[in-house]
């Protein structure tokens, strides 16, 4: 898969011109610990993987840089050096910064596409738009994953393969296999509940980091996954661009 139309889009300002867009994406990842054999930032190539996707599919579409870091202060460790974040105030200000600089120049549409399950903050500034007079989505939505995880044949679930499991390494092996190291097979952690992992964090439930069965991932669940993702978000474009 081309690194450079998936984590960075090339486009020049003659041809966004001539795309005139109506509807931009962006792609929202992080930068924090993956366990041992998948990257820090795993969750941005994830993004960037979804949207790219998209972009492909929906030529009109405007595809985004990602924003690279976010909110994982949940996995904040000194066992797991690597992990930066920022603050919820901090992401939801460059989401509206970005929303701003969008609509200067015409496009009042934008969509999130959210590989952290930690930007909570995210929601909010969807929510908040319309109030602005503009509209943001939000994807892929619990719905769109449950969905893409029966239609790849996921054999875990969404509350058990939290992180570095069966879902993301599936992805990563799928887009970049490259980036996946060795020690998936052997790295299979059940955390069972996790009431507390706002408040104790990620290292309360896990010594690895992996939360979740990546043991189980393959490059065609992956593939799978991404397409199933594609089809579910005609439903969200509809929805924004009407």
């Amino acid at each position: 898969m081309n690194d450079s139309a998936y984590l960075l889009p090339t486009t020049t300002t003659a041809d966004e011109r001539e795309r005139g867009a109506r509807v931009a994406l962006l792609p929202v990842g992080s930068f924090e610990q993956h366990g041992p054999f998948l990257p820090l930032a795993t969750d941005t190539v994830i993004a960037c993987t979804i949207a790219g996707a998209l972009a492909a599919a929906y030529p009109a579409l405007r595809l985004l840089p990602p924003v690279t870091i976010s909110c994982s202060h949940e996995h904040e460790n000194d066992a797991w050096p690597g992990t930066v974040s920022i603050s919820a105030r901090t992401l939801y200000a460059v989401i509206h910064d970005i929303a701003d600089s969008l609509a200067r120049s015409g496009i009042n549409r934008l969509i999130l596409v959210n590989g952290h399950g930690g930007n909570y903050v995210l929601g909010n500034a969807v929510q908040e738009a319309a109030g602005k007079g503009r509209r943001m989505g939000l994807f892929p939505g619990p719905a769109d994953w449950d969905a893409a995880r029966a239609a790849a044949g996921l054999e875990s679930s969404s509350w058990g393969d939290m992180h570095a499991g069966e879902l993301e390494t599936s992805v990563l092996l799928h887009a970049h296999p490259e980036l996946v190291r060795p020690g998936q097979e052997s790295a299979d952690h059940d955390a069972g509940d996790r009431p507390h992992l706002l408040t104790l964090g990620m290292a309360a439930y896990t010594e690895s980091g992996v939360i979740g069965w990546p043991s189980l991932a393959t490059a065609h669940k992956g593939k799978a996954l991404v397409a199933a993702l594609v089809e579910s978000f005609n439903d969200h474009l509809t929805v924004l661009d009407a």
